[in-house]
């Protein structure tokens, strides 16, 4: 299979299935929440009309390579958590091949920031976001979403008590551990050769003394939010095995947390498959950001 097939599958995985979206929505696009060389990092506003007050962050990015979508696609897309009220905030970030995991972590913790300090301008509760994403995604909706205080540690501001915590997680078939000696003493089974992994991936080749930065099952403690994990059994890249380590790792920290796995799943769920990833998903964040105790 050539990289760039593998990576169009993986890109396809992070939006899932297509649905139809009967309500008005209102897009703002090309927020700007950081520079870097010269180049703007940005995000995407998709609100219903419906909107309840609760969002989304979603992760755009497989492989690390991190592509524009139109919003519009987005909207068909993200087509049930729109009708369900929820207003969806699709991020990108610095792409591979130039950008490797840490600067995409780095970006992605500047989007969350950004996000959350002007969620009132958004119609958006401050304690009522989520993330989600699959695969490169799914890692990165992990870091977010686990590694809070490097998402405060990035704010430029002086105050101290910010806060960066997220009320939600739903990763599909993320990587969790990139740690190799370590990850294989959890159980983390990785079929894939390292060096096919590092010339398909370019994002993965940097300092080795970065990887438990970036490595999310690193940072689980006990003020986690609920994290839904949704993994095939016949995923030929990122073994499921990294679900089940890290749901385990939840479990031991008392974090409210729940496994999927789809039988026969492979990386990127198509047709059947799909709906029950994104009926998982739906009832997640239905749950966990609507609850009066949000």
């Amino acid at each position: 299979m050539s990289t760039k097939h593998l990576i169009t599958i993986l890109l396809a995985g992070c939006l899932l299935a297509t649905q139809m979206v009967s309500a008005e929505v209102k897009h703002i696009s090309d927020v700007i929440y950081g520079r870097k060389d010269g180049m703007a990092l940005t995000y995407d506003v998709i609100q219903p009309e419906n909107a309840n007050g609760a969002a989304i962050i979603f992760m755009m990015s497989g492989g690390w390579y991190s592509s524009w979508t139109p919003p519009s696609r987005l909207t068909e897309s993200f087509g049930d958590m729109l009708e369900a009220g929820f207003t969806m905030i699709p991020v990108y970030h610095g792409s591979a091949p130039k950008y490797k995991i840490p600067d995409a972590v780095k970006d992605v913790n500047l989007a969350t920031l950004h996000i959350k300090e002007n969620a009132e301008k958004y119609g958006i509760n401050a304690n009522r976001i989520g993330v989600a994403g699959g695969s490169a995604g799914g890692h990165l909706a992990l870091m977010v979403g686990l590694a809070s205080e490097l998402v405060a540690a990035s704010s430029s501001s002086d105050d101290e008590s910010i806060d960066a915590s997220l009320a939600a997680i739903v990763a599909y078939f993320p990587p969790v551990d990139l740690r190799q000696n370590e990850s294989e003493a959890l159980g983390i089974v990785n079929e894939v050769p390292m060096e096919e992994l590092y010339s398909r991936f370019p994002a993965l080749t940097f300092e080795e003394e970065l990887i438990p930065s970036v490595s999310p099952i690193t940072f689980v403690d006990s003020a986690d939010p609920p994290t839904l994990l949704i993994h095939g059994d016949a995923d030929p890249l990122v073994h499921v095995s990294n679900s089940i380590v890290m749901n385990k790792k939840l479990i031991e920290n008392d974090i409210e947390t729940d496994l999927v796995i789809i039988p026969g799943g492979k990386h990127g769920f198509g047709g059947e498959n799909s709906v029950r990833a994104d009926a998982a998903r739906l009832e997640w964040f239905k749950t966990h950001l609507l609850a009066e105790k949000n």
